[in-house]
């Protein structure tokens, strides 16, 4: 398997999924506090998906 850089789109949206999910740990935004966990999940999904799959 050939691993690929991620487009900078990809990147961009999975840090701020990332980024979301740690800030909804500390201050109250209301879909991410209560499923943090999975948006961070969801956050690092995207970059594997990314990372895998060539020009996506």
């Amino acid at each position: 398997m050939n691993l690929s850089p991620p487009t900078t789109v990809v990147f961009i949206v999975s840090l701020i999924l990332a980024a979301l999910a740690v800030i909804g740990k500390f201050a109250p935004i209301p879909f991410i506090t209560e499923h943090g966990f999975w948006v961070a999940f969801i956050a690092y999904v995207v970059l594997a998906v990314g990372n895998i799959f060539r020009g996506v």
